[in-house]
């Protein structure tokens, strides 16, 4: 009998002891929940980047001689030297009204506070329409020269695109809505004012487009580095876009498989890889010696 109530007050402890750790990991597992939401409500959240600012003293120059629509320029105080005096005459020439600020404003307001003591405030970049960039082509009675980026992040790497593009004849830029950097202060200081003189279409669907540029007689190449031929030895002479993927990963496996021809750039060091500017520009003047050379 006793033996019996033994086993029954070790079964009774066992179902306690089973609820009070259940009970204990609930409670763990809610601490931890309300650790994590707090640590979430902490996280600052990024800001949106700006697309109406100008940041740079030849930035700035190449805006005031364009068509951008500035509605002020912010310089900092006390700084009247150099380029500073030009884009000083200029502005009044064109009417913008000028504005002294402490040089702390214009640290904010810049991304990475290089504004060289001047910022001008813009409406936003006006993007183009694919349309427009095909148009513009054939206003010019050249065959379409386009450049397609496929999520490249780096604001750094779509400015020195963009001045290369426009360098090498480019008639527009095509760059997704998501995922894909759009035009920065970043972007307008790397591009060194050639971002006026560009036409950038932001689309919804890459891969879309490709189709469309298809269907219009474009050929699409892919810079690709296991392409099926080097860039030397292909003829770009005709109408053509260039998809260039980003940084890291490249383009994506539909928009590789939407290719007409996948091209490679030669290579015979250590590493086996471009930054995508770099790797872009070299392209780029590959397709612009074919059409010089035909």
């Amino acid at each position: 009998m006793a033996q019996r109530m033994n086993k029954s007050n070790n079964k009774n402890e066992n179902k306690t002891d089973y609820k009070n750790n259940n009970k204990f990991v609930r409670n763990e597992i809610a601490k931890k929940n309300t650790r994590e939401n707090r640590r979430e409500d902490r996280r600052e959240v990024d800001p949106p980047i700006r697309e109406d600012v100008v940041v740079g003293r030849n930035a700035v120059i190449e805006a005031l001689k364009a068509d951008t629509t500035i509605e002020q320029i912010l310089i900092a105080s006390g700084n009247m030297e150099g380029s500073i005096n030009k884009i000083i005459a200029m502005a009044k020439d064109k009417k913008v009204v000028i504005k002294e600020v402490d040089r702390k404003k214009l640290d904010s307001i810049s991304e990475t506070g290089a504004h060289q003591g001047v910022i001008a405030i813009v409406t936003p970049f006006r993007y183009s329409e694919v349309a427009d960039i095909l148009k513009y082509a054939e206003e010019k009675g050249e065959k379409p020269f386009i450049v397609i980026l496929d999520e490249l992040e780096d604001p750094h790497n779509l400015g020195s695109i963009v001045r290369t593009a426009e360098l090498s004849g480019v008639h527009g830029i095509i760059i997704p809505k998501r995922r894909n950097v759009g035009v920065t202060p970043t972007v307008y200081k790397s591009a060194a004012g050639a971002i006026e003189h560009m036409k950038i279409a932001k689309v919804t669907n890459i891969n879309t487009v490709i189709d469309e540029l298809k269907e219009a007689g474009v050929w699409v190449y892919g810079a690709e580095i296991d392409g099926d031929s080097y860039s030397y030895e292909t003829d770009f002479s005709g109408a053509c876009a260039l998809i260039i993927g980003s940084e890291g990963r490249g383009m994506s496996k539909l928009t590789k498989d939407k290719c007409d021809k996948l091209v490679k750039i030669p290579m015979v060091g250590k590493i086996n890889s471009l930054n995508a500017s770099v790797a872009g520009g070299i392209m780029m003047y590959e397709i612009l010696k074919s059409r010089l050379l035909k």
